[in-house]
């Protein structure tokens, strides 16, 4: 099922959108805190979003120019702003197309769908996992936080992939090992925990302190937003 993220402040809007898509069997989901959009998109996934212009903190512009620093998603800007230079403004931002308000419900599904037709028809759906507004991207094994990319090794990335995948649990390290190694022969636990090692000095270097824990005894964690017992 395809997820479309409507960025639309008008709840009126918002909730008649996701209405009309939900009946062509579309998953939707609306963005409500406006200061949350990039960790909203890492969270649900999108495979589209539908992006006002004008939108409360930062316009949609700005959120456009954030999403694409992470993922090629469709974006189809929705705007009452339809003059050429603002048309010219959101492609050039990155935005996929354009629909002016008010829309012909019928004009929007059918826009909706043919991108989605020629995006994934060509597998190009992108995929990332976010949290704590740190957004890793398994189309391109890079890691974005606070609009800079962090490089990873290969074993940092699959690390930190193991770990964001499975949020909240605590993931052994023999999971990882054989992840990082692909062997079921005996690794050398202190290989692991060098590169956890290296993994959490660099995240704290961008700002993101205590990201991993360690589970005594287990492995490693990343906590849900729940705050689960270390």
């Amino acid at each position: 099922m395809y997820r479309l993220l409507v960025v639309e402040d008008d709840a009126r809007i918002a909730g008649e959108i996701g209405a009309q898509v939900r009946m062509w069997g579309m998953d939707c989901q609306i963005v409500t805190d406006f200061r949350r959009v990039i960790e909203k998109f890492g969270e649900y996934e999108p495979h589209i979003v539908l992006m006002d212009i004008g939108l409360p903190f930062f316009n949609g512009y700005h959120w456009c120019a954030e999403i694409r620093k992470i993922s090629n998603v469709p974006i189809i800007f929705i705007s009452s702003a339809s003059d050429n230079m603002n048309i010219v403004m959101a492609i050039n931002m990155g935005a996929d197309d354009f629909i002016a308000k008010p829309f012909d419900w019928d004009v929007l599904i059918a826009k909706i769908r043919s991108l989605l037709r020629r995006t994934y028809d060509f597998g190009l759906s992108p995929h990332v996992l976010e949290h704590r507004g740190a957004i890793l991207n398994t189309d391109d094994d890079t890691l974005t936080y606070d609009g800079k990319k962090i490089a990873l090794t290969k074993n940092e990335y699959l690390i930190l992939y193991c770990l964001m995948n499975n949020r909240g649990k605590a993931v052994s390290r023999e999971t990882l090992m054989k992840a990082l190694w692909k062997t079921e022969s005996f690794v050398d636990e202190n290989a692991l925990a060098v590169n956890v090692a290296r993994l959490r000095k660099k995240l704290e270097a961008n700002g993101l302190d205590g990201f991993i824990s360690t589970k005594f005894g287990v492995g490693y964690i990343i906590e849900s937003d729940r705050g689960d017992e270390q």
